[in-house]
């Protein structure tokens, strides 16, 4: 069985169509089962961001298991799986995996580098695994992803400018507010969750004088209002419907909500500066939509005196490259991580297959001892010793070069058939070789794999 990638980024697709795939958590588990269905699918994860919607699947066959994924998908998105594959991209096996660790670096992400991604992986991984819906190999796959991402980012300088969607967005409004940018500013945050409290961070750093939290769950609103004014910034929690009088007065709004169609409406924006009584040449109003799908409704940016900020504009931002060194560097270590996991893995497959053969030999010397045992019946217990180790001390000479150097040849590109081989050499049951594989349980993941990421919604 190998890893099946299905899934469609900003890379591959356009705004419009992320926002068809964009899934609530609770439609995302759905997903995940309703792609378990297939007989041919033993487990399954999403990664759904607000760049991207990714389904890992450990499949027993390439085009049954890409079908179950994409049928899936296409009927949660609406689409035809015409239309999904002209947008979707696909990876397998050692490319599924090549995939994974880059996305965890955060080197396919829409600012190169940010690290929030790995905290959605993180999550993910940890959704899967509480639904019991990953195995052994998306479980060893995701916590060596982690420790991957971790490592990019510790080892390089793919983030020392500490870029994000956040970060960026909040730049070009910056820039497009004047000499002070951001100081001494109004702000609302729309959206109290794990990304408005990264975009109150922001703000706070930047230096704005009060920041209003607009939320749909109030009591949410107020928790990170608190936590702003614990900052040393003025801040207070609005209620929704409260929304349009808050723009009112604005200066920059940064909207990342989870709500599924744009909260923030043509009218809302329309009075909101008409009650301002804005000059729209020297103060407009900076709207960063950092939400997947929008927050804002797209015809916002037809009017005089606002500037939108969306995924798209943040796509194209010069800032949100990094250095060609540190992603040289970046993608050098991604490709070593893949390299040892897959020999890894190859060599983990064989083991079976070995462990099969020195069952069988050791199956052997029982039973020709035994028969010694009814031949040489007055033949003493020190002399009957003696015989059992030499023949076990032969048996065991004569298996350390085949099986230590198959071990050796399987970790290398193509090693799966030197397992194969040996099991037609040595005739061994193929069900005794399952047996073997399937014995053990979870593998114990060492300390620090398992990896804590900053949280966010910007991959």
């Amino acid at each position: 069985m190998s890893v099946l990638l299905f899934g469609v980024s900003h890379r591959s697709a356009p705004v419009s169509v992320l926002e068809r795939l964009s899934t609530a958590e609770p439609d995302q588990v759905k997903i995940v089962e309703q792609v378990l269905e297939s007989p041919l699918v033993t487990e399954a994860m999403i990664l759904s961001t607000c760049n991207r919607v990714e389904v890992y699947a450990v499949v027993e066959a390439f085009h049954g298991g890409l079908s179950a994924v994409g049928q899936v998908l296409s009927e949660h998105s609406g689409m035809s799986m015409t239309d999904l594959t002209k947008y979707a991209y696909v990876r397998y096996s050692e490319a599924a995996v090549e995939h994974l660790f880059s996305v965890a670096s955060g080197l396919d992400s829409a600012v190169v580098g940010e690290q929030q991604v790995l905290g959605q992986v993180r999550r993910a991984y940890a959704s899967a695994e509480a639904n019991n819906t990953v195995g052994r190999v998306l479980h060893e796959l995701a916590q060596r992803a982690l420790s991957v991402g971790k490592r990019v980012h510790s080892e390089t300088g793919i983030d020392a400018a500490g870029a994000s969607v956040v970060s960026v967005a909040l730049g070009i409004a910056s820039n497009q507010l004047g000499d002070n940018g951001l100081q001494g500013r109004t702000a609302v945050v729309i959206g109290a969750g794990s990304m408005g409290a990264l975009s109150a961070a922001h703000l706070v750093r930047a230096g704005v004088k009060r920041i209003r939290v607009v939320n749909r769950s109030l009591s949410r609103a107020q928790r990170l209002a608190r936590k702003i004014r614990e900052s040393g910034v003025a801040a207070e929690p609005v209620a929704l419907d409260r929304m349009t009088a808050t723009l009112s007065d604005a200066d920059v709004a940064v909207c990342c909500t989870g709500a599924v169609s744009p909260v923030v409406s043509l009218a809302d924006v329309h009075h909101a500066l008409a009650a301002g009584k804005r000059d729209e040449a020297t103060q407009p109003l900076m709207i960063c939509d950092l939400g997947m799908p929008r927050d804002v409704d797209a015809a916002v940016a037809g009017l005089p005196g606002v500037q939108v900020i969306d995924m798209e504009r943040i796509q194209r931002e010069p800032s949100a490259q990094v250095a060609r060194s540190d992603a040289d560097a970046a993608h050098g270590i991604v490709a070593r991580e893949v390299a040892t996991y897959l020999a890894g893995q190859r060599m983990a497959e064989v083991t079976p297959t070995v462990t099969a053969l020195r069952q069988r030999a050791a199956d052997v010397v029982t039973a020709e001892l035994l028969r010694l045992d009814h031949r040489l019946p007055n033949l003493e217990t020190a002399q009957r010793e003696e015989v059992a180790r030499t023949v076990r001390r032969v048996v065991d000479k004569l298996l350390h070069a085949p099986t230590v150097r198959v071990k050796q040849l399987a970790s290398s590109p193509g090693g799966d058939s030197y397992a194969e081989a040996l099991r037609e050499l040595f005739e061994l049951d193929p069900t005794a070789v399952d047996a073997v594989a399937t014995a053990g349980e979870l593998p114990v993941v060492p300390d620090g794999m398992d990896v804590g990421a900053e949280t966010g919604s910007a991959g």
